[in-house]
């Protein structure tokens, strides 16, 4: 796969990302183009544009290639990768009328369900793939195929030929066993045991990845029980004594978990003490990865501010408010809209209103520096527009009409005589 090209264009509010090679990514991964270009409008939050007809694929907003490619690896993840052998020779069987995404892989026959709860599956049942990818019609095709040549019918057949799928049939035996197009066996189908054990062996045999895109039963639990999943999984990698914790395993829990927005609360609990001032900047490039362009993961992360000032350390943190509010505010984790809607009233939903109402009082200097900071910037915006005066005249003779001005006019007797003396 080439490496991904950005490109950003225009200013202001029309300031846009150009995916410049998005054909040729897609191409690579076999994948429709406008499939990774939508995955980035979903995970950033931002519109985009395809226009197939010019090959423009574009996200909006100012966005650097590396932070797209960390996102295209993610798209690679929950809809390249087979989720069994994580080999990326997969393709779509799209069924809009029922609602259902299949990936069918090549390399070892595996057949397995898309994660239907993110947003681009809607946008890939409306948009189903063209050209070599799987339909369901290919696939009976495949499958009656197969049953031919079980039979001993061995005549070719053009129009299958054409779908350019040659993967195994999704069809298992009863011994448990799969068949390719000969009849031969290729081995256990390794889904046949269901116990327990057996699944917990093949998960410790699975890479990161793919453990992450295979289906639990943990999002059927309450939220608290997934908030208590997630805690221990991070105190996990926090007890492993690692110099950096793995920021982007922790970030693909909390989509597991489907609690990215809050997970905030989680890790501002496990990672923040009485040091909150240095452990900030430690821990920014992890924040950043929940909190960017996320306003509602701000506002839990503004929550767990107060829960960790007032209720954890009261007496070293509430003195250090409007220092650590600047610190959130200097390291870009919070935008200032959020900062001023926080300081703007006060809430008895993280912590006791009394305690709300002294980090609210030791954070007042820090929202009316803000707000100052606020007007002035407009005031300046206002300035730059002031009309400017261009004169052909010597800078000298300026300065000389200037000095005259300020002297003290002539004083004028009854009569509209000047006085001599005040000459």
């Amino acid at each position: 796969m080439p490496k991904l090209v950005a490109k950003v264009e225009g200013k202001g509010n029309g300031i846009k990302t150009v995916i410049v090679n998005m054909l040729e990514v897609g191409k690579a991964l076999a994948r429709p183009a406008s499939y990774p270009t939508k995955f980035f409008g979903c995970e950033l939050g931002a519109q985009t544009q395809i226009d197939k007809k010019n090959d423009r694929y574009i996200v909006n907003g100012s966005h650097n290639a590396d932070k797209l490619q960390e996102i295209l690896d993610l798209f690679i993840e929950k809809f390249v990768l087979c989720e069994n052998c994580e080999n990326p020779e997969t393709q779509f069987v799209v069924q809009p009328k029922k609602e259902k995404i299949t990936a069918v892989c090549a390399a070892c026959g595996h057949s397995g369900m898309i994660d239907m709860r993110h947003r681009l599956s809607t946008f890939i049942l409306k948009n189903p793939p063209e050209g070599d990818s799987a339909t369901p019609q290919k696939m009976k095709k495949l499958k009656k195929e197969k049953g031919k040549q079980e039979n001993g019918d061995t005549s070719p057949n053009d129009e299958d030929d054409e779908s350019g799928f040659d993967g195994w049939s999704d069809e298992v035996k009863v011994n448990g066993n799969h068949a390719n197009g000969n009849g031969e066996d290729v081995g256990d189908d390794w889904g046949e045991d269901t116990s327990e054990e057996a699944v917990k062996k093949r998960m410790e045999g699975l890479g990161e990845g793919v453990k992450t895109l295979t289906f639990n039963n943990d999002l059927d639990k309450s939220i608290e029980e997934r908030f208590n999943i997630f805690f221990n999984f991070v105190k996990n990698k926090i007890n492993e004594g690692a110099e950096n914790l793995p920021d982007k395993d922790i970030v693909l829990e909390a989509e597991r978990l489907d609690i990215k927005d809050r997970a905030v609360m989680v890790l501002a609990e496990l990672l923040f003490n009485e040091n909150i001032l240095v452990q900030i900047p430690k821990h920014r490039v992890l924040f950043l990865r929940f909190l960017a362009n996320n306003q509602k993961a701000q506002k839990n992360f503004m929550g767990a501010f107060e829960i960790t000032t007032g209720s954890a350390f009261p007496d070293q943190l509430i003195p250090k408010t409007a220092h650590i509010l600047k610190t959130f505010y200097d390291q870009d984790l919070v935008e200032e809209e959020v900062l001023l809607e926080w300081g703007s009233k006060v809430s008895k939903k993280y912590v006791a209103k009394d305690v709300s109402e002294k980090i609210h009082a030791k954070a007042k200097p820090f929202i009316d520096w803000l707000k100052t900071a606020e007007e002035d910037s407009s005031d300046e915006d206002e300035d730059d527009e002031v009309e400017v005066v261009y004169t052909n005249r010597s800078e000298a003779a300026v300065l000389a009409e200037e000095a005259a001005k300020k002297q003290p006019a002539p004083q004028v007797d009854d009569e509209g005589d000047l006085d001599i003396d005040d000459i």
